[in-house]
């Protein structure tokens, strides 16, 4: 057996497995593409999270692309955070072109133009299905993490939905209500409540007012299937919020804790019910506090259980926390650049990540790597990691690019979800209810006060008559009868 037949077999071995998968590409040994030696990925183990980093330009959204369409094929549905605006091409079918009839022709595989159901979402003022959520419904715990507080509970069971009810408990919890919550909780200090209301002020700042709110977001209307058995592609609009990575994070948590706390347990189930991609993601662990990332890495570890399955998309790998790294099944590392010491010393480290393969110098392939070819290892059917197989992938089905105006336009107008959520709604919460509170406490205070004063006002009266009645002692004296009879005694002798 020559080399590369022996490579073959060690690929198909690999990746052999009975149940469905999607098909990533076929391996590569010394720079050519063994035709029919391909890398799958079994639909069983895809909600064990994965990776996809490289260098820019290296292809990762590309990948992003084919293994979304792919799971879409499967009707299994898909979350797409797509924070540079260059995913909504895949409501459109590829124009096909030579090179890629050339690709797929390498890999032994067909290729087929396809468009996609596609569902456009949008966190922010941009056109799409609004993503809302209402602060009760976030939680306190979840609450606390992206504050960065301890945690906190809301006893009164006041609809907190926005976060204008959210600023106006605090502001009631220092004013009016101080009685009321000192009673319930002890003495809530001011420095503290004034903490608190500078960093809801920076959440608002970066536009979180737009997501806390109602009609809340469900969901289950990410798991649909089209009526060709095709999983959506739910793409989340996130180009005018790159520079607010706590709006980002806050609405990330948010859905994760949402998933998490609706689906059911899915136990050793064959497919996913659901893949969640984050580009960029190291948008998300840049600036996050401890507790933060603690959350973060809690649900990395927990959500599988629910069937979902966690994919970062980011340049590379060092950019994810250990903790979560760890958590991630599927690994696919485009190309590195290796221009500076930190640079080498980057690609050594994740050299170090991958399986130990005897086809491979892994470090050199790294930086060898063309344009849409990877370094790929997933799990096989029993959870073991695959043979290391540096890969030639297939191209996107759909289009490599966004779509136009018009053809946005047309995709937003014919989903029903934007009817089921865009109407804004503005119901009775605890802003409304605490400023009614206020108001009473206010009028109950000023008749209070005229009553006061009413009462001063009488009791001054009272001592005016009580002044004007008592008689001077000289007018005393005047007045006595004795005094009268001595007078008129005198009188009456002077007129004898």
């Amino acid at each position: 057996m020559s080399t590369k037949e022996e490579f073959y077999a060690h690929i198909e071995k690999g990746y052999t497995t009975k149940g469905d998968f999607i098909t990533m590409g076929a391996a590569i040994l010394d720079g050519e593409t063994v035709t029919g030696a391909h890398v799958k990925v079994p639909l069983k183990t895809l909600n064990r999270h994965g990776l996809i980093a490289g260098a820019t330009g290296t292809g990762k959204t590309k990948t992003l692309q084919v293994i979304a369409e792919n799971l879409s094929d499967k009707g299994i549905p898909v979350l797409l955070m797509d924070l540079k605006g260059d995913l909504s091409g895949i409501a459109q079918p590829s124009p096909g072109h030579p090179k890629i009839d050339e690709r797929h022709e390498k890999i032994g595989l067909p290729f087929e133009p396809k468009s996609f159901p596609v569902e456009i979402l949008s966190l922010s003022e941009q056109d799409g299905v609004k993503l809302r959520a209402t602060v009760s419904e976030f939680g306190p715990i979840l609450l606390s993490r992206i504050l960065d507080l301890s945690e906190v509970q809301d006893d009164n069971k006041l609809p907190l939905l926005d976060l204008k009810d959210f600023k106006k408990v605090l502001q009631y919890a220092t004013g009016t209500g101080k009685k009321e919550f000192t009673k319930e909780y002890g003495r809530i200090s001011t420095s503290s409540t004034g903490t608190i209301l500078r960093k809801i002020i920076e959440l608002e700042q970066q536009g979180a007012d737009l997501f806390f709110g109602e009609k809340s977001f469900d969901v289950e209307d990410l798991t649909r299937i089209d009526e060709n058995g095709r999983g959506y592609i739910n793409i989340v609009r996130l180009t005018d919020i790159q520079d607010r990575p706590k709006l980002f994070s806050t609405f990330m948590l948010s859905l994760l804790a949402e998933i998490y706390s609706t689906f059911p347990e899915q136990g050793d189930s064959d497919r996913p019910e659901l893949i969640f991609f984050i580009d960029e993601a190291h948008l998300i662990f840049k600036e996050a506090s401890d507790a933060l990332l603690d959350q973060i890495e809690s649900i990395v570890k927990l959500i599988r259980s629910k069937g979902i399955g966690l994919y970062f998309v980011t340049q590379n790998p060092t950019d994810v926390p250990n903790a979560v790294l760890a958590q991630l099944g599927l690994k696919v590392q485009h190309a590195l650049r290796a221009f500076t010491a930190r640079d080498r010393k980057a690609i050594k480290l994740t050299a170090e990540n991958y399986p130990i393969s005897e086809y491979y110098d892994t470090k050199e392939v790294l930086t060898s790597l063309g344009i849409g070819e990877a370094l790929i290892t997933a799990l096989d059917e029993k959870g073991r990691p695959t043979p290391l197989a540096a890969t030639m992938l297939r191209a996107p089905m759909s289009r490599m690019d966004v779509l136009t105006d018009s053809e946005l336009v047309s995709v937003i107008k014919n989903s029903k979800l934007v009817k089921k959520y865009n109407d804004i709604i503005d119901r009775e919460s605890a802003y409304e209810i605490l400023n009614e509170k206020i108001e009473r406490a206010e009028r109950e205070a000023e008749k209070e006060s005229e009553k006061e004063l009413e009462t001063r006002r009488t009791s001054s009266r009272r001592k005016t008559t009580r002044r004007s009645t008592r008689q001077n002692p000289v007018i005393k004296v005047l007045t006595s009868a004795t005094f009268i009879r001595g007078v008129l005694g005198v009188l009456k002798k002077v007129i004898r």
